[in-house]
């Protein structure tokens, strides 16, 4: 099995301020030796590394780890898509195999970056190097999204933690709208990850989670949906366990066939492991 988005950093305040003291709990490093007894106990072989930070130091420390660590079998980076540059950026990374895709924290700029055609014209430059591109972004960004993804028709595109559900309110009819018409682009796949950041993190209830899965699944499918966890942002509510064992009961009404794909084949096709 693999685990499609795991984070790794060594905790700065400065940088890291989006981790506020709430979550105290994750104020600190993460490294992939806190995880390996974790994956043996449940079977889980490796995972796709995914940036916190939007530098190329990132890609740097993400590769010395991967280098260190089995564990790591893919790695979503951080580039500046609207790079003069980016052109010859890409080419240097694409000398670094453990990269398979690339991410920008769009949950935290406007519709105008979304819908820039600079930034749209940086991922329509992935393709030629059969990069990924990770979509992190709020429900209520998906409409800009949805534009944007239009453009590229051709890229493989995966949305990270399902857009990012107001679980917690259960007000979930204009999110349910958009990931039908997200999911029509056949090149869009989901991850089924961090819905628990968007829960009440204490006093969730599997249905409101369940709600969500519903919709992602009948929307994408099996064979375009991928389990993740999102560790160790998923610790802000629950031990990695628990979020395992929660998809893992929901993905029971599945064949043992579909299983393998939401827990191991589709995560290995689509980042070429």
């Amino acid at each position: 099995m693999i685990d499609t988005h795991v984070h790794f950093w060594n905790f700065n305040p400065v940088r890291d301020n989006w981790i506020t003291e709430e979550m105290s709990i994750i104020r600190h490093d993460f490294t992939p030796k806190n995880l390996t007894r974790i994956f043996n106990d449940l079977q889980i072989s490796g995972c796709i590394a995914v940036q916190a930070n939007q530098s190329e130091k990132e890609n740097d420390f993400l590769l010395t780890l991967a280098d260190q660590n089995e564990l790591i079998k893919g790695i979503v980076g951080w580039i500046d898509l609207k790079s003069p540059e980016l052109s010859n950026r890409l080419s240097y990374w694409n000398n670094f195999k453990k990269i398979k895709g690339w991410r920008h924290v769009l949950q935290a700029e406007s519709a105008d970056f979304i819908l820039d055609p600079a930034f749209i014209a940086g991922i329509k430059q992935l393709k030629k190097f059969s990069y990924t591109y990770d979509l992190l972004c709020y429900h209520n960004q998906l409409g800009s999204i949805i534009k944007m993804v239009d453009q590229v028709p051709d890229q493989p595109f995966v949305l990270d933690h399902c857009g990012k559900p107001d679980v917690k309110s259960q007000d979930l009819k204009t999110w349910v709208q958009n990931i039908k018409l997200l999911a029509e682009n056949p090149n869009v796949s989901c991850k089924v990850s961090g819905l628990l950041t968007e829960a009440d993190w204490k006093n969730w209830k599997e249905i409101e989670l369940f709600n969500c899965f519903d919709v992602v699944f009948e929307n994408f499918g099996v064979e375009r949906v991928m389990y993740g966890s999102d560790w160790p942002v998923v610790l802000v509510s629950r031990p990695y366990q628990d979020w395992f064992h929660l998809v893992s009961k929901y993905a029971e009404r599945f064949s043992a066939t579909e299983r393998k794909l939401i827990f191991t084949d589709n995560a290995r096709t689509f980042y070429k492991l």
